[in-house]
């Protein structure tokens, strides 16, 4: 009798790991869909943004024709950010998120500088199909910041769990043993420092 009590507490403690093994597997495999949803929404929304540019370019090159350097820069930053992006899709890694931020930020530049330049032409300036490239790229780009920081937010809360212990023991067995990379633009070490001001 006492030794299929001994087999039973066994059995009980098995089935109570086990299920607590499930529950950890769930969380991973829910953490994972809830980060590759968000990236999917900035996936939607850099792809609008791509979309825009060659309108924007066609629109432009009537009135800045001579400005063919900044407008092939625009073109060619925009390529890289749209391979940028199908390679980002597939992996989703640290490497391919820091190369799509990168990409992303030199089409940000190049974009900067097109718009710098449009400043030197008024008829563009007042050109209504301007004005509605120029508002919805701004829309656009309001909506990538706010489902980066979503995607953010998921990678770092995946990140975090599975780390954490007990779920430490058993991601790496299910298959979460990499982590997710952040999807950040900004120059962290350039950050740190403090602006410097001069007035002389």
């Amino acid at each position: 009798m006492g030794v299929w009590i001994a087999l039973g507490v066994v059995a009980l403690v098995f089935v109570g790991l086990a299920i607590y093994a499930v529950g950890i597997y769930n969380s991973l495999v829910q953490g994972e869909g809830r980060y590759k949803n968000a990236f999917a929404q900035i996936e939607v929304q850099l792809k609008r943004r791509h979309d825009l540019i060659p309108n924007l370019v066609e629109t432009v090159k009537g009135y800045m024709s001579h400005e063919r350097e900044t407008l092939e820069a625009v073109i060619n930053a925009r390529n890289q950010a749209v391979s940028g992006l199908q390679q980002a899709s597939g992996s989703m890694d640290a490497a391919s998120m820091q190369a799509l931020a990168g990409a992303e930020a030199g089409l940000t530049g190049a974009l900067g500088r097109l718009f710098a330049l449009s400043e030197a032409y008024p008829d563009l300036k007042a050109n209504e199909n301007m004005a509605q490239l120029t508002e919805e790229l701004t829309s656009t780009e309001n909506k990538v910041a706010f489902a980066r920081q979503a995607y953010n937010d998921a990678v770092t809360a995946y990140n975090i769990y599975k780390t954490t212990f007990p779920p430490v023991l058993f991601a790496g067995l299910f298959g979460h043993g990499q982590d997710a990379g952040l999807l950040e633009y900004e120059d962290r070490e350039a950050i740190k420092e403090a602006p410097k001001v001069s007035f002389n």
